[in-house]
């Protein structure tokens, strides 16, 4: 049976809601999760990354709802603990540098994106600060040289910045969402102003600015 559940409110004998847990949500639904984030800029991407993933629209809303029930529960777990629940171990677990704090990168495999990771990024106390895909260890970055090259979902946020620097970081539009301002090489040469969008890291769409 579903321990999941969206309703927060008392039972009728006034007992609290039940507490939500991440039993029995796999990876492959936490990926319909970062699709359905996706499904704003690119649903004809995300229908056929549902498909491949056999699953139907309805699986997909369900697989968000309980989500975000797990997030938003007042009882929830602290985000790293949830991440770890739903993808289990990490696949690499890699300390970094961040100015003179000691920090840690978990990363996990997905179903969907072979040459991807789910990369999560936590401070000292174990407070997640970021969270995106990334390119998997020894997998080839794509080459980025032109605006031809930016097509959806061929790179991440830190390739966009490296091919393209510099670089300016735009505040996303919501928590999972990132922009970056730089400017291309068009296929006449020239020179473009872009500003890229991204969703979970993930490329999404390009704007030129005139």
């Amino acid at each position: 049976m579903d321990c999941m559940s969206s309703d927060s409110t008392p039972a009728a004998d006034g007992r609290p809601p039940p507490v939500l847990t991440p039993l029995d949500f796999t990876p492959r639904d936490f990926t319909l999760v970062l699709l359905r984030r996706m499904a704003d800029h690119n649903p004809d991407l995300v229908e056929d990354a549902r498909r491949a993933l056999g699953v139907g629209q309805a699986g997909m809303r369900e697989a968000n709802k309980r989500w975000q029930a797990m997030v938003r529960s007042p009882r929830s777990r602290p985000a790293a603990s949830r991440y770890r629940s739903v993808l289990g171990t990490p696949e690499s677990v890699t300390a970094r540098r961040i100015g003179d704090l000691d920090c840690a990168a978990w990363r996990w495999p997905l179903p969907l994106w072979s040459e991807l990771r789910f990369e999560v990024l936590l401070g000292p106390d174990r407070t997640v600060w970021n969270e995106w895909l990334v390119r998997a260890p020894g997998a080839p970055a794509p080459p980025l040289r032109t605006l031809a090259d930016l097509t959806p979902w061929s790179c991440t946020v830190d390739e966009a910045a490296r091919a393209f620097a510099p670089a300016r970081p735009l505040e996303g539009t919501a928590p999972t969402r990132w922009g970056l301002s730089f400017t291309a090489p068009d296929g006449s040469g020239a020179r473009r102003a872009v500003t890229a969008e991204f969703t979970w890291g993930l490329l999404q769409r390009t704007t030129v600015r005139s």
